[in-house]
């Protein structure tokens, strides 16, 4: 029968879902200041509520989780969905004054707001986009990191051939390498000449469709780092492929997607609640956007198609037996 769909278009590679990006962090406060107060964000209430670790929610299925430790700063920056500019400028600007003396920073650009967490970090603030994040008003779209030049090309046939994704290398502006890790989610690695500072053991956590066969590539090149338990493994070191030369450091936490915490449900708070201007059922935020199927995405008439007499019938019969 005639089908006008592209089905290719839905696949999204092996790689299902970037869930976390782990940066360790000195102290809470400044980081409750920057990212709950600040971006508005949302502490998990239920996973490590001491002071040795918080997760942070960003939407339905992605968190920052910052264990205590030594800072650790992204060669890059992460790119975050979230509504109200004028909003999210206020927040930044009434934590300016507490996070005085930190490496926190924002400015305004055309696509996006710039901000610096107190140690650094730069994390990129994207208003609500459908054709380019997806229905969210609130996740992690992408990370971004600075790799170095000639890099690119090798670092998108490592994820296409060793982890079984979806992979483009563009031109546009600097080479980069875009990884597709869930729907509307991708890893990009960007060319750069300028120097790069030296990796200090920050990681990603995505989940994986096929989690046996990228474990046996990956040990066939000895690069487990990490027998974590029956769901995960690690590794760090992105290889040319050719030569075995290390591209690229970035530790990788591998999930199956039969991980207890898989599709785990997120809490995430409406930051525009308070005291002084309460609505009752305003506390949470709803973090996805209406999305409609679109025009053209619907056979004009299904009942016409070739083989849709049977199911025609099918249908008059239920809704006969229905109405008795």
């Amino acid at each position: 029968m005639d089908n006008p769909f592209d089905r290719g278009a839905e696949n999204l590679g092996n790689i299902t879902g970037l869930e976390h990006v782990n940066l360790e962090i000195p102290e809470q406060g400044p980081a409750s200041d920057f990212y709950l107060v600040g971006l508005g964000l949302t502490r998990d209430p239920y996973m490590f509520p001491g002071t040795n670790n918080m997760w942070v929610n960003v939407g339905r299925t992605s968190q920052f989780h910052m264990p205590t430790g030594d800072a650790l700063v992204l060669r890059g920056a992460i790119g975050i969905v979230i509504p109200s500019r004028p909003e999210l400028l206020q927040r930044l600007e009434m934590v300016k004054d507490r996070l005085k003396g930190t490496k926190f920073s924002y400015k305004e650009h055309n696509d996006y707001v710039e901000a610096h967490c107190p140690w650094g970090n730069e994390i990129r603030l994207h208003e609500p986009d459908v054709e380019r994040f997806g229905a969210i008003n609130l996740g992690i779209p992408y990370v971004e990191f600075d790799v170095p030049t000639g890099t690119a090309a090798g670092i998108a046939k490592f994820y296409k051939e060793i982890l079984g994704a979806k992979t483009k290398v563009k031109t546009n502006g600097n080479k980069a390498a875009h990884i597709a890790v869930g729907l509307k989610q991708e890893l990009i690695f960007r060319e750069t000449d300028k120097a790069l500072a030296e990796y200090d053991g920050h990681h990603i956590q995505v989940y994986v469709e096929d989690f046996g066969k990228p474990h046996d590539k990956l040990a066939k090149h000895d690069l487990i780092t990490e027998e974590s338990d029956r769901c995960q493994y690690r590794f760090e070191d992105i290889i040319d492929l050719d030569t075995g030369k290390v591209l690229f450091k970035i530790e990788h936490e591998i999930r199956s997607v039969t991980h207890p915490l898989y599709l785990r449900p997120l809490v995430n708070r409406n930051p525009a609640q308070t005291n002084r201007t309460y609505s009752l059922g305003g506390d949470n935020w709803n973090p996805t956007l209406v999305q409609s199927l679109g025009a053209g995405n619907r056979v004009p008439d299904p009942l016409k198609a070739p083989k849709a007499s049977t199911i025609a019938k099918r249908r008059a019969a239920r809704m006969a037996d229905a109405a008795r």
